[in-house]
């Protein structure tokens, strides 16, 4: 009778003490709820920057663009793409994602399986390496190796026009940054060109003009007027200024005037006068504004632009 008491004291002194136990261990949960939401809920004061960051970090602003700003087209360096250039993309061991493509406006090309990817800006390494770094997050390709290759150059260019052999627009690279080179790559001066030069360039919205007398250049042997030029320039070769002969000469037609040019090396370069025409009464027709003249002329006399000289037949 006293056994059975006394074990069931002892049950029932453990089970409050399992109570005891559980209602405490409740009440410690309870308060760090308590105080873990106290710290969620603190009150921010009026006027005081959110930090919106915080609350959610992949947070974005509605109006924040998805992509990079386009580089202004003037601050490219020579080795960077812009826009309107083509590119070849070749990805190594993977023939199929070989792609030819044209940045956009948006200073973007299209590529397969990764879609747009901002370009302008880049050299061909740093786009190659973009476009690798791509292809590997999205696991379409194991350690991929991409080559980018400039095809052809569309956002930096200079025109050459005028008197040259091969009029046209020509890519402004690492090779071709000069006058001269430009003038080179157009074919040089044509024939009826003039030693004389124009460069057009527009920046800031101002246009400025500059003569370059190549002859002079070469002859003082003074480079500072082979000036580097920046896209959108425009090259003019100037008509040279000439001279015409006609008459009792081997060759009649138009020739350039050369500096200091007499009339004797005028019918030079018209084969000279033939067996029946005369050095007596050489006639040159003369422009003077508005005027005309007609003056009598000697073979050491100097040539002017637009002259022209008449050799008359002799008649004895």
């Amino acid at each position: 009778m006293n056994d059975s008491t006394t074990n069931s004291d002892r049950s029932t002194e453990l089970a409050s003490a399992r109570l005891a136990a559980g209602a405490l261990l409740g009440l410690t949960l309870a308060f760090a709820s308590l105080a873990q939401a106290q710290k969620v809920a603190q009150v921010i004061p009026v006027g005081a920057p959110q930090n919106t960051a915080a609350v959610s970090p992949a947070y974005t602003q509605p109006n924040q663009p998805a992509m990079a700003p386009v580089a202004q087209q003037s601050t490219l360096g020579l080795e960077q793409l812009g826009m309107g250039d083509m590119v070849r993309i070749t990805v190594f061991r993977n023939p199929e994602l070989t792609t030819e493509a044209r940045v956009s406006e948006r200073g973007s090309i299209l590529f397969p399986m990764i879609g747009e990817v901002p370009v302008v800006g880049l050299t061909p390494a740093q786009a190659g390496a973009r476009i690798a770094e791509r292809l590997k997050t999205g696991r379409y390709v194991v350690n991929p190796e991409v080559t980018v290759a400039l095809a052809q150059v569309n956002s930096r260019q200079v025109s050459v026009l005028g008197n040259v052999n091969k009029p046209g627009r020509y890519p402004l690279d690492t090779l071709s940054t000069k006058l001269t080179d430009f003038l080179a790559v157009a074919g040089g001066v044509a024939t009826p060109g003039a030693d004389l030069v124009t460069i057009m360039s527009t920046q800031n919205g101002k246009t400025t003009k500059r003569d370059v007398d190549l002859a002079a250049m070469f002859r003082s042997g003074d480079l500072s007027a082979n000036v580097e030029l920046q896209p959108g320039d425009t090259v003019y070769v100037h008509k040279a200024p000439m001279v015409y002969v006609y008459g009792e000469v081997q060759r009649g037609g138009a020739y350039r005037v050369e500096p200091q040019m007499t009339v004797m090396q005028a019918l030079a370069l018209g084969g000279g006068i033939t067996t029946r025409g005369t050095q007596r009464g050489i006639k040159i027709t003369r422009r003077n504004g508005d005027n005309v003249q007609q003056i009598d002329a000697r073979l050491t006399d100097r040539v002017q632009p637009d002259d022209v000289i008449f050799i008359q037949e002799s008649l004895f």
